[in-house]
């Protein structure tokens, strides 16, 4: 462990002022509450004998005798668990894991609930996709359900993949009087390497592989329980609850399965019970995370090449925490991060080959003496992020951690700050006439980051692919998707689109994708301008768009622009797309209430609404609370 804290970054500490100074007034509501919360109790002496009773019924004796003392920590589990999806199938035996932890610790353990996991993987160019943003907001209220019945002194937070751990934290904020604790599952040991998985999709769209083929490779690659190995949204969540001090240290890519893993299921559990007041080192949410803690996911994100979904992701998970993020943020840190890992999309290793070239201990190691994070951050390791430069192992079946490596192991997968792969974080803002948006260019090589080319208009991702079958875009074009941003359609991933426009990319064309929809954390190769706000259907600039029309999207410059006459923009017509047809089938009817109050992506594309930012505005007589 470092023995001095380097200065903070001059940009870094610049931006967490920033955040802190313009979240001022929400920020001290959400605390305000979170502190009456408090104050009105945060477990199970505040029932009835009643409703106390009601609350352990199913218990074993036990069990309920320990519930009956008050000086004894209950936590409340909340699980994603299914066993349909890899990811989320290792949950199955964590309850019961936790709840003999928490029993030796002289605790209780009880599993207050669980909340939907969806796979986008499995959802990718299927209706079902429409619903996977939403489904974050879902997760959120399902784990307020489950926490409602204030039985708990502390809760453990069991999820994974791409909106679920979102999800869970907006939650954990709103019960931020509540210690939490965030137990990931692992990766999936490799399978078929990722080079090969993406030339075979590419041959497959050009008619080259068989559906056979193509099943067989995806079956190669997707072939055990765990998380997908490649770097998407999954595994960023890790990565950031890390960075944030919401896992234990080295704890986010470990296999599921082995005795590691076991061995920090019941850590986490032991040292759940710790941070509860009956533990004696009461760590509540609200007083652990705030605008330095949101400062490092951020660096984080950008060091790693991680997810563009949390370029929406973090802006609702910080205002649930009483935090304005915006863009211009992202933007600024990632001007002073150097890029410092290569995993595919943006490279060829997977997950499992960061964590052995030395993983997250090498990242916090090279951040921390570069002063690009805050050190100084309560965590649920019971120390501040110093500590997080160390890895666990097992001695006779004992958890210990030791200081990690100084060195990589691997500088074509991990590097440290003196010889980053680049010199600065994998995400860019762009804005000009069609709106702003944000692009990945991790994975796009220097010469494919400019592309100005005629534009051909799509409202279904569908219609891309037969326009591509069709030969309609052997040619130097933009692809515009649009009506897919939350409102029109719930912001569906687009990665379907992917091996279509790389092959044209490679036939030597310049491409480019241009949505209001999303392309998930494993846009790849292709420049793709997305999360274009103000969306089409909220009268966003993309509903000006005409086919042939001629757009430069520079990534260089952060810019997107319709190369069309100021005079004659302006007087354009939004066009108006018949979208019933993404409101029917598969449950979608029953989010129309969802559609309807989407915000911005921009602004998370969340359905909350601004949680403190309205009362205030309320308190300020801007609204009336018949409009809220």
């Amino acid at each position: 462990m470092a023995s001095t804290t380097p200065a903070l970054n001059a940009t870094v500490a610049a931006v967490t002022r920033r955040i802190r100074d313009r979240s001022a007034e929400r920020r001290a509501l959400y605390e305000r509450r979170m502190e009456d919360q408090h104050r009105r109790g945060v477990h199970r002496a505040e029932l009835s004998c009643g409703n106390l009773a009601h609350g352990f019924a199913a218990c074993g004796e036990a069990d309920k005798n320990q519930l009956k003392l008050m000086n004894a920590a209950n936590l409340g589990i909340i699980s994603s668990y299914n066993d349909m999806l890899s990811a989320h199938q290792p949950l199955e035996t964590f309850p019961a894991a936790i709840k003999e932890a928490a029993r030796a610790m002289g605790s209780t353990a009880q599993f207050a609930g669980g909340v939907p996991a969806m796979c986008d993987g499995v959802t990718q160019g299927q209706p079902g996709m429409e619903l996977s943003l939403f489904s974050r907001d879902v997760i959120a209220m399902a784990t307020a359900v489950g926490l409602s019945h204030n039985m708990f002194d502390a809760a453990l937070y069991l999820g994974v993949c791409d909106k679920i751990v979102p999800g869970l934290f907006i939650a954990a904020a709103r019960f931020g009087h509540l210690p939490a604790m965030f137990v990931p599952a692992g990766p999936m040991p490799s399978g078929l390497p990722n080079k090969e998985k993406a030339r075979i999709r590419q041959l497959f769209a050009e008619g080259k592989a068989s559906r056979e083929d193509l099943l067989e490779a995806e079956s190669q690659s997707y072939h055990s329980p765990g998380t997908c190995t490649f770097y998407g949204t999954a595994n960023s969540n890790q990565l950031m609850m890390e960075m944030m001090g919401l896992h234990l240290p080295g704890t986010s890519f470990v296999n599921p399965g082995t005795k590691m893993r076991e061995a920090l299921t019941r850590f986490a559990t032991e040292q759940a019970i710790r941070n509860t007041e009956p533990g004696g080192d009461y760590r509540p949410f609200y007083r652990q995370i705030d605008e330095r803690a949101i400062v490092n996911a951020v660096v984080g994100l950008l060091a790693s090449g991680g997810s563009t979904n949390h370029t929406m992701h973090l802006v609702a998970m910080a205002a649930a925490a009483g935090l304005t993020l915006t863009w211009e943020d992202f933007t600024d840190l990632s001007a002073v991060t150097p890029s410092l890992m290569q995993v595919y999309p943006n490279g060829q290793a997977d997950i499992n080959h960061f964590q052995a070239a030395g993983g997250m201990a090498f990242l916090f190691r090279e951040l921390i003496a570069a002063g690009l994070v805050h050190t100084d951050i309560p965590t649920v390791f019971g120390t501040d992020l110093s500590a997080y430069t160390q890895e666990p192992f097992l001695e006779d079946g004992k958890l210990v951690w030791r200081e990690g490596p100084s060195e990589s192991l691997d500088s074509e997968v991990l590097r440290g700050v003196k010889a980053p792969f680049a010199a600065t974080g994998g995400l860019t803002v762009l804005d000009g006439n069609l709106g702003r948006g944000v692009i990945k260019v991790s994975a796009v090589a220097p010469e494919h980051r400019v592309v100005e080319a005629p534009v051909k208009l799509f409202e279904d991702q569908n219609e891309l692919k037969a326009a591509f079958e069709a030969g309609e875009l052997d040619r130097d074009v933009i692809a515009v998707v649009r009506f897919q941003g939350p409102k029109a359609n719930g912001m569906p991933e687009l990665h379907k689109l992917t091996p279509y426009l790389g092959v044209l990319q490679d036939r030597g064309h310049k491409v480019a994708l241009v949505t209001d929809g999303r392309m998930s954390g494993a846009s790849g190769k292709v420049p793709a301008a997305i999360h274009i706000s103000p969306e089409a259907l909220d009268g966003g600039p993309l509903a000006k768009l005409r086919d042939g029309d001629v757009v430069r999207l520079d990534a260089n410059a952060g810019t997107l622009e319709a190369k069309v006459d100021p005079r004659a923009w302006a007087e354009r017509e939004l066009h108006v797309a018949e979208l019933d047809h993404y409101h029917v089938g598969l449950g979608r009817e029953l989010f129309g209430g969802f559609r309807h109050l989407a915000m911005r992506g921009e602004e998370g594309a969340g359905v909350f609404g601004g949680f403190e930012a309205d009362d205030l505005a309320r308190q300020e007589g801007q609204i009336h609370d018949e409009d809220a």
